[in-house]
């Protein structure tokens, strides 16, 4: 607590319903000055819902009622003039998806000088420059040259940093952190982490960070609030609270780690062999720089037998899922990729389409890959209209309804669309559109990235039940090493468009010899170890 003994933020009761649903059932904590507080829970529990409730950036039609006090400025009863000049300068948020709150169409300087301008009028040629500071204080490397570039032509950490450096441009006394990590790598997750730490101590600021994983927090915040179906259901310092659990789903939050797997498989036929793999990207040049050329995938071999998973492990941009969709032939590259004995750089497009049912991807984002229009039946039917299409709409509900059995779903589900489903049930309608086919090899790019560790493993356990009835062959692209060890018989380990270590899974996980193989390793237990 500060010098004046009040706390900085004062929730009590607040409530938040979308007509008869209730979301957010009577929550309340304080935050102190200085202090980090964390809100964990799965999917679905309430905790963002919390905080934009708090700040009042939920749509029109949610009802939220309670109080939330920011020092002595009930926040809920502010006119929208005032909260506008309360959030960006004395409170601020960074969202777990920086591309959902940068803008494609401007530079990353530009957008930060834009905040300095308009919430701390800033001239021109000032706001410009605290940019390429804030970039430079962000870890931004080059931070004059980044200052020129658009969100897309940077990584997914280094967009991250951004957003935390337009966060921090006012410095605020409240910095809220949503899933800041979620998406990234384990390297550059612990780096964000690492920054978030100096910069609180650094401005003094309070922070909220909002998470599913009650083991990354255990380390950062001073307070954890486990919420879930909307209500804190245990609260305490987070000491005491990774310590003493006192509630069962706290303990099942804490024990929410896929589990290596026990490697028992037989030898079997190689199903999948590739050769010198070389992907080439031209990026066009500027007024000022030339045109280049990036190499993202360099002579990379591999083979895979029938029945047995694939990881493929490495950090954004190591061209993993770029080598991914070269194996299904979906980006132009040289080399040779067989497929059950079949050369496939040897086939037209017209010759490829049959193997096509055969070779199945699904996606990091489902919602993404899911069409908001169609409903769930019609989604996951849609390689049938294309590989049978003599069949019948009675056989393709039919054939829908079993495959969403067999991916643990109702099949009354194929009838919403899906913004009605969770996260983890989107994902495994996107595996049940691939597996209607029946294919002998799925690419699983980051499957679970997006998704609470709770809800991962039940996805993993059902890619191994998926394995195991069908005997089907999997390459598994993930930066999270926990969910590669938890399914991968072997492990390629990929660095700047090359395979820099490859082997069983077990070996590479205990006896890395790569440098690289083992920076890897070390933040992904530093990281569970929190």
């Amino acid at each position: 607590m500060d010098a004046c003994g009040k706390p900085l933020l004062r929730v009590r009761d607040l409530r938040v319903s979308y007509g008869p649903a209730s979301v957010v059932k009577g929550v309340s904590f304080t935050l102190r000055h200085g202090e980090t507080a964390a809100i964990v829970g799965e999917s679905g529990s309430g905790k963002t819902q919390t905080v934009l409730a708090a700040l009042r950036l939920l749509p029109r039609h949610a009802v939220t009622t309670g109080s939330v006090i920011f020092e002595d400025t009930e926040l809920l009863a502010l006119s929208r003039r005032r909260l506008d000049a309360f959030l960006g300068r004395r409170i601020a948020m960074v969202f777990q998806e920086p591309m959902s709150s940068l803008d494609p169409l401007f530079t990353v300087g530009a957008q930060i000088g834009a905040i300095l301008r308009l919430k701390a009028s800033f001239s021109r040629r000032a706001a410009k420059a605290r940019a390429k500071e804030l970039l430079d204080l962000a870890g931004i490397a080059e931070p004059g040259r980044r200052a020129h570039a658009y969100p897309h032509e940077l990584s997914g950490g280094q967009r991250q940093r951004v957003a935390i450096a337009m966060a921090i441009a006012c410095n605020p006394d409240l910095l809220i952190a949503d899933e800041p990590t979620t998406a990234l790598d384990v390297t550059v997750a612990a780096r964000i982490l690492e920054l978030l730490a100096k910069l609180k101590q650094s401005f003094g600021m309070a922070m909220i960070f909002i998470s599913h994983d009650l083991g990354l927090v255990r380390r950062i915040a001073d307070s954890v609030h486990v919420m879930r179906e909307g209500e804190i259901v245990e609260a305490g310092s987070a000491a005491e609270v990774a310590r003493n659990p006192r509630q069962e789903y706290t303990r099942m939050l804490l024990a929410a780690m896929p589990r290596a797997r026990a490697h028992t498989r037989k030898d079997t036929l190689v199903l999948l062999r590739a050769r010198d793999i070389d992907v080439r990207f031209e990026l066009p040049g500027g007024l000022l720089s030339a045109a280049r050329e990036i190499k993202a995938v360099d002579g990379v071999s591999l083979c895979l037998n029938q029945g047995r998973t694939l990881g493929i492990v490495g950090e954004s941009g190591s061209g993993k899922s770029t080598l991914a969709r070269a194996l299904l032939k979906l980006v132009p590259a040289s080399g040779t990729v067989s497929f059950d004995g079949r050369d496939l750089t040897r086939l037209d497009r017209t010759t490829l389409r049959p193997l096509r049912r055969s070779m199945q991807l699904v996606f990091q984002d489902p919602y993404g890959s899911l069409s908001p229009l169609m409903r769930i039946g019609d989604i996951v039917t849609e390689g049938l209209r294309v590989h049978e299409p003599a069949i019948s709409r009675k056989e393709r509900r039919a054939r829908a309804a079993l495959a969403l059995e067999e991916v643990l779903l109702d099949p009354s589900l194929r009838h919403r669309f899906p913004q009605e489903l969770s996260g983890g049930q989107r994902q495994r309608v996107a595996i049940a559109r691939a597996m209607i086919l029946k294919p002998r090899l799925v690419v699983l790019d980051e499957p679970t990235s997006a998704l609470d560790r709770a809800v991962q493993i039940g996805i993993l356990a059902l890619l191994e039940q998926l394995q195991e009835a069908h005997d089907l062959s999997y390459v598994i692209i993930s930066h999270d090493l926990a969910v590669i060890r938890a399914l991968a018989d072997e492990i390629a380990v990929m660095k700047d468009g090359r395979i820099v270590e490859h082997g069983a899974a077990q070996e590479i996980i205990e006896c890395p010899r790569a440098p690289y193989t083992r920076t890897l390793i070390e933040a992904a237990l530093q990281m569970e170890n929190k």
